[in-house]
């Protein structure tokens, strides 16, 4: 069983991909851009299941979905985001998308979400769809601090060159790093910067 995944975040990508093939023994085809992946699916489909990232470069949001469903021959195409909201996800099942996968989902829950769109279901968390925006962790509001240390991460830079572009104590910056990733329900500095990138909250 062959799928496709694309996600301009490698490490996103790589740990999906690594999951589903241990997990589902699948075989996953890994591309780091819409065109990429558009490649792929004309050139090495068809893909028993496509997984386009909301945000990744060339994709433009739904158009990028349209054109892959009608690159996929009827195969199912859904979305992945670390960003989008319920509307997305609604707009997306409506022009055809298998499923819309959160970024914030258990590695259990994604494989088991893959597994019920190969089978021609359609997927979709209904925690997800019920949650209120201000309930969901990703769209939590950060301080202006939290804010500077959250892009200050973005842009790959220590705590300590951190705490010199604001005049503040290294112990502080880790501080907010604990704060600012508890908020947006991140695991880690790493997961907060890339959720930072698909939000463009910097």
């Amino acid at each position: 069983m062959r799928i496709l995944i694309a996600d301009d975040h490698d490490l996103v990508r790589e740990m999906m991909a690594a999951y589903l093939e241990r997990d589902c023994g699948m075989k996953a085809t890994q591309s780091a851009s819409f065109d990429e992946a558009m490649a792929q699916i004309t050139g090495n489909g068809p893909f028993e299941l496509v997984l386009l990232d909301y945000r990744m470069p060339g994709m433009k949001g739904l158009e990028g979905l349209r054109a892959a469903l009608e690159a996929s021959g009827g195969n199912p195409v859904a979305l992945i985001s670390g960003s989008a909201d319920k509307n997305v996800a609604e707009e997306a099942l409506a022009a055809g998308a298998a499923g819309f996968l959160p970024k914030t989902m258990s590695a259990r829950s994604m494989t088991n979400a893959v597994k019920f769109m190969v089978m021609g279901e359609t997927y979709v968390p209904v925690d997800f769809m019920t949650a209120k925006e201000a309930d969901n962790p990703a769209v939590s509001h950060l301080t202006p601090r939290e804010r500077q240390v959250l892009e200050g991460i973005s842009k790959g830079k220590s705590n300590k060159e951190i705490a010199l572009d604001h005049d503040i104590q290294e112990v502080t910056v880790k501080l907010h790093v604990k704060t600012l990733c508890r908020k947006m329900g991140a695991k880690n500095r790493t997961q907060a910067a890339m959720m930072a990138r698909d939000q463009e909250m910097v």
